[in-house]
């Protein structure tokens, strides 16, 4: 009896491993103490202005008692632009070191909405299973649950894996389909490699040799890009420019400063 309760056990930990194991990824790009600093600029009038900052970062950390890494993007309007639109995001995802999702968190203030998205991950038997959370205003908080034999990441979760893709075995046009986990649902999503692209920092003269992914999502039918990443085309895979469609309009984010890289930027020209 004890050797099969025992082997019930083995059977169970080996199928939970290989459910969570298959939605990690090798990094090769980043490590703690990555630190990446932004200047924020708003589409005003057909004019870019600087109106604020965000802020990056991956910190090796625990979770649940487990080693894991803890990401985080903040995005801060200025207080001259708070006149005329108020801007506080903060997204946080944790992944264990092999980057399989753990949790992920967003509190958004635009404008007058407030709005607190949750999702927690679990890999029971050979699925990914989800607890999700959502609150906006003051309306009542809605829970749900999804569950799938596919992996399921968050945006910030997503950038972690896609910063170690190998790009020499992808082409322009490449669609990666993944189901992208919010507050509210988890639904298909399209990841698509744009090629390559030197790009001009707006709040420099400094250049670089960069990488172009793009979020896509099907809004009634058509195609509606939701963040641009620009990453080094180098082994540190760098997102030094975010191009973000927001609720009120075109928002860019681009690189001020940076510590605690692994790797030399060597695609700067």
């Amino acid at each position: 009896m004890k050797n099969k309760l025992l082997a019930i056990l083995l059977v169970s930990t080996t199928l939970s491993l290989s459910a969570s194991a298959q939605c990690g990824s090798t990094n090769t790009a980043f490590e703690s103490g990555e630190t990446i600093s932004y200047d924020l600029y708003f589409n005003w009038k057909f004019v870019w202005k600087k109106v604020g900052t965000a802020s990056w970062n991956v910190t090796r950390t625990t979770y649940s008692g487990k080693p894991a890494y803890k990401a985080y993007l903040i995005t801060r309007g200025s207080k001259q632009s708070d006149r005329y639109f108020v801007m506080r995001d903060t997204l946080t995802t944790y992944t264990d070191l092999n980057l399989v999702p753990l949790y992920y968190s967003k509190h958004a203030r635009e404008g007058k909405e407030y709005r607190v998205e949750d999702v927690w991950y679990t890999y029971p038997g050979r699925q990914c299973s989800l607890k999700m959370r959502y609150r906006k205003n003051n309306d009542p908080v809605r829970h749900n649950t999804f569950a799938s034999k596919y992996c399921a990441y968050d945006m910030l979760s997503m950038l972690l894996r896609a910063r170690s893709f190998d790009v020499s075995k992808m082409k322009p046009g490449q669609r990666t389909n993944f189901l992208l986990a919010e507050g509210k649902h988890c639904e298909w999503r399209q990841l698509i490699y744009k090629g390559k692209q030197t790009i001009k920092m707006e709040n420099s003269n400094n250049r670089y040799r960069c990488l172009v992914f793009s979020y896509v999502e099907k809004e009634k039918g058509k195609e509606k890009t939701i963040v641009t990443f620009y990453v080094t085309d180098d082994a540190a895979h760098l997102p030094v420019r975010l191009d973000l469609n927001l609720r009120f309009g075109s928002a860019k984010a681009y690189m001020r400063g940076a510590t605690g890289l692994r790797h030399n930027l060597t695609s700067k020209v």
